[in-house]
């Protein structure tokens, strides 16, 4: 593979101006397609195999024009001080509001309170619900703003009103923090890279890979179902691994034109070494986030298919862009050692005769380079203090992350609900106003379906459940049963006590499942329950019983491929321990912030409960994925450096001297780039962005930068054992670039030929 890679790095440096150009006009054709595509809506959710979805698919077939999937408003009033809902005056206002909320052309219906009796028992508030033909993501403009114009209308007549459902539903933005992020990854890429040119080529390839994967994901968004979650969060995964893997490779390249070589030699072997890791690394994200398919969860299984795309392209960029922008940029990137004025300082091209005076001068400051080189730099300092003390530092280092991961034990999963909304939202007060007035379950009404289709007597049927639900604990209210036309389903509205997200609403929905069971039995007729509050119960017992087999799914196939990658049993087994550590502690982290409320004013969280569902699955794909980056970054300069002869420690040296400069960096990137998504208006964008950024820093810093090197220290050999027949049996990918020492030195002489050819044409500026 190395040798793959070196030739395609050259050729995409000698070929910059096809390369580009092919790139730029895949990011205009994306560009074009998105323009013209329409709007991103709301993705279907659907939980196929689990009870609330058949009911739901069973309540398409028998109540045909129900929408059942539109979008719906609760419109909530609230008589002033010392005065009633049913006085005169405030009776008038909501009739008015309910006739011209029945007007919108995408209505389908609109309840009047005082017919469906929808007052709460002081007769202080009410509301009416209004059904639309369309999903909320849907809905077009004038439908919300009449919907919001006919509530301030009420509000003139002096009521309090407020909005609830999905019908007010908007797209989520980032917010300002996302650029706080980029400007964040621009200021390390600087220091790091000690240039604005080189700083500005992982940036500049970075977002035209998500360019391309996010207009891709736009213009098929209405094709495919895709949300507008689904975009953002491609965007902040491709946004963080492109910066990454552009980083490692320029990174690379500096430090092999440092060791003497000709630009286009250097850029070959950058791809051909660097290019290799990054290929690993990106195979185990895109596995990570298409393994999200076996949770059988379509909207999950989009969004993973899409970040994985956007990854890939990342990659692609990576092998191919990165080296024609070096080809670009030529002697404004300097070598690992050399400051920016030594190069790039002269308008004019030298003369031959200048040249070779510039050479002299040139091998000067590499000597004085490689002098300065002999003091130990940060990464060299660490692992030596690592390597004398393993014991210490990985109980200390496996303690701490212990110790994050304690709120982990505490894990309540849940969706998000009009609960979970900042308190300056009308659908949270509306929500705030139902509880008052009609308690917490009003919000989370349970849909009780009974198929008495094999039943003999339909309605007796119907009432035998309406009596055995009533008798269940934690029941407030069970609505007269509702027949379709042709009389044999009946859908009955079951009130709980506690509010939708409770474990009691939770425990509720079970018992109705379990007394239907014995109802079958005496009556032939089968009784389901539905709704969103049983839709979310579903998801999340779905989500629980898929965690272990794509945990084990991803992190075997991983295991495998790491195997191939090191060459080594334990090596691989060391980092998907590691990993188990750090996503641990970072769903600690969560659980603390999201769930207890600690540090949740500093992160914007305005309301506390249940940790979203698909966290921790989602948590894991990504977090492995990011966490394999860095281990295949720093591990495989360690197994460079001791396939090279030098002893298990000091090649361990060897990897930090070399990587852990480049490492830090890159974590401090993908930190910044996730922090920047806490201020996204979406609660689940919130989430991630927050999680994945401590998951990059427990496990860039405490496992791959402390752990690792403990480990291997106390492995010494041990840790590059393979079994002799396995050895023979895997492919040899050769990602140390073992075969490239002999091509490199074939075409050093014929790259330096060229590049004084270069220099000669094109002027050299600042």
């Amino acid at each position: 593979m190395a040798t793959f890679l070196y030739k395609l790095g050259r050729l995409a440096f000698r070929r910059r101006h096809l390369v580009a150009f092919l790139w730029v006009a895949l990011l205009t054709l994306a560009g074009v397609g998105a323009a013209n595509a329409p709007a991103a809506g709301s993705t279907s959710f659907s939980i196929p195999g689990t009870e609330a979805q058949k009911t739901f698919d069973l309540l398409e077939q028998r109540f045909p024009g129900s929408s059942a999937d539109g979008a719906t408003a609760r419109v909530v009033f609230k008589a002033p001080a010392g005065e009633k809902m049913t006085d005169a005056d405030n009776k008038a206002a909501v009739q008015q509001t309910v006739r011209e909320l029945g007007t919108g052309s995408e209505v389908v219906s609109v309840t009047d309170p005082y017919k469906t009796r929808s007052l709460s028992k002081d007769g202080t508030t009410a509301y009416a619900q209004v059904s639309y033909k369309v999903p909320g993501m849907e809905l077009e403009d004038s439908s919300k703003d009449a919907l919001e114009t006919s509530a301030d209308e009420a509000r003139d007549a002096g009521l309090t009103v407020e909005i609830g459902g999905d019908a007010l539903q908007a797209v989520p933005h980032t917010g300002a923090a996302e650029i706080i992020g980029i400007a964040v990854a621009a200021v390390v890429l600087v220091i790091t890279l000690g240039s604005l040119v080189a700083a500005g080529l992982p940036l500049l390839t970075a977002v035209i890979g998500v360019g391309i994967g996010v207009s891709t994901i736009t213009a098929l968004a209405n094709a495919l179902d895709l949300g507008s979650t689904t975009s953002i969060l491609a965007s902040m995964i491709g946004l963080a691994v492109g910066i990454d893997y552009a980083l490692f490779i320029v990174s690379r390249y500096r430090g092999e034109l440092a060791e003497g070589r000709a630009r286009e030699d250097a850029a070959g072997r950058a791809v051909g070494t660097a290019g290799s890791a990054v290929v690993f690394a990106g195979l185990t994200v895109v596995i990570a986030l298409v393994g999200l398919a076996v949770v059988n969860i379509p909207m999950l299984t989009k969004m993973g298919v899409a970040a994985a795309g956007t990854v890939a392209i990342a990659v692609l960029i990576a092998l191919t862009m990165v080296p024609a922008l070096l080809g670009y940029a030529g002697r404004r990137i300097q070598p690992v050692g050399e400051k920016s004025k030594l190069l790039g300082r002269r308008k004019k091209p030298l003369s031959k005769d200048a040249r070779k005076t510039d050479n002299s001068a040139h091998a000067e400051d590499t000597e004085h380079s490689a002098q300065a080189e002999a003091k130990p730099n940060m990464g060299t300092r660490w692992a030596r203090f690592v390597i004398r003390r393993p014991v210490a530092v990985l109980l200390l280092a496996v303690v701490g992350l212990g110790a994050a991961a304690v709120p982990a034990t505490q894990l309540e999963l849940g969706l998000p609900d009009d609960g979970s909304q900042p308190t300056s939202t009308t659908q949270r007060r509306a929500y705030d106003l139902l509880s008052e007035g009609f308690g917490p379950g009003f919000n989370g009404p349970l849909m009780v379906v009974v198929d008495a289709k094999a039943s003999d007597t339909p309605k007796a049927a119907a009432d035998t459940v309406r009596d055995e639900i009533k008798d269940l604990k934690g029941v407030v209210s069970v609505s007269p049963a509702t027949f379709n036309k042709s009389g044999d389903t009946a859908m009955i509205t079951v009130i709980p006590d506690s509010k939708p997200s409770s474990v009691q609403t939770e425990d509720l929905v079970h018992e109705i499942r379990g007394a239907g069971a014995d109802i079958k039995a005496d009556t032939d007729a089968h009784v389901l329950v539905t709704g969103a509050t049983a839709m979310n119960i579903d998801f999340s017992q779905k989500l629980n019983d898929a965690l272990l087999p794509y945990l084990a799914l991803v992190v075997g196939l991983a295991f495998l491929l790491l195997i191939v990658v090191f060459r080594s049993i334990l090596v691989p087994l060391k980092a998907a321990l590691g990993f188990l550590l750090s996503v641990l502690a970072a769903l600690g982290a969560v659980v603390a912030v999201f769930q207890w409320g600690w540090l949740s004013g500093l992160m914007g969280v305005e309301e506390t409960g249940p940790i979203m569902s698909m966290m921790p699955i989602f948590m894991v794909g990504v977090v492995f994925g990011l966490a394999m980056d860095y281990e295949v970054f720093l591990v495989t300069r360690m197994r460079e450096a001791y396939v090279h002869g030098e002893s298990p420690g000091q090649a361990v040296v060897t990897g930090f001297r070399h990587g852990a400069r480049v490492v830090t960096a890159a974590a401090i990137i993908m930190m910044a780039v996730f922090a920047g998504f806490i201020g996204s208006s979406e609660q689940m964008v919130k989430m991630i962005g927050f999680g994945l950024a401590v998951a990059v820093f427990f496990d860039a810093f405490v496992v791959r930068m402390t752990i690792v090197p403990a480990v291997l220290a106390l492995l010494g050999k041990k840790a590059w054992w393979l079994p002799k027949w396995l050895d023979r049996a895997l492919p040899n990918v050769d990602i140390e670039g073992e075969g490239l020492r002999d091509t490199s030195d074939d075409h050093r002489k014929h790259n330096d030929k060229d590049e004084d050819k270069d220099e000669d044409r094109e002027p050299v500026r600042v």
